[in-house]
């Protein structure tokens, strides 16, 4: 079963206008914003400007040129918050859920970048 992507979900009617946004960062295959429920101080989706359901989907279908794109905006966008090690930044977590055991909510490929706090263990150890 292939990739099903619904250009009714939130991130594309961002995409088209149609919602608006805290933009970040705009490059020509990617749009940085703010999260509207954010979890940290710094809190900003990446997402790519096509049609892809997830990252595998991307990762499997985008040209070279969106994913080298995509990859770059979550450097700059890291670099633009200060939080990345190379400015003297404290760090970041980078997150993608994908699916239903992924608890993915928006049902096009997003990353999440948190930053600004002690963010804890992603996993437990045991």
């Amino acid at each position: 079963m292939g990739y099903i992507y619904d250009d009714q979900n939130i991130f594309a009617k961002i995409l088209r206008g149609e919602i608006p946004n805290t933009t970040v960062l705009e490059t020509e295959h990617c749009l940085a914003f703010r999260d509207i429920y954010a979890q940290a101080p710094e809190h900003v989706l990446v997402i790519p400007k096509g049609p892809y359901v997830c990252f595998d989907h991307f990762a499997n279908s985008a040209s070279a040129e969106e994913i080298v794109d995509f990859t770059r905006a979550v450097g700059q966008v890291a670099t633009a918050l200060k939080v990345d090690p190379g400015t003297g930044g404290d760090g970041y977590r980078l997150l993608a859920n994908t699916g239903k055991n992924g608890v993915q909510d928006v049902p096009h490929l997003h990353v999440h970048l948190v930053a600004g706090r002690p963010l804890g263990r992603m996993l437990r150890d045991d």
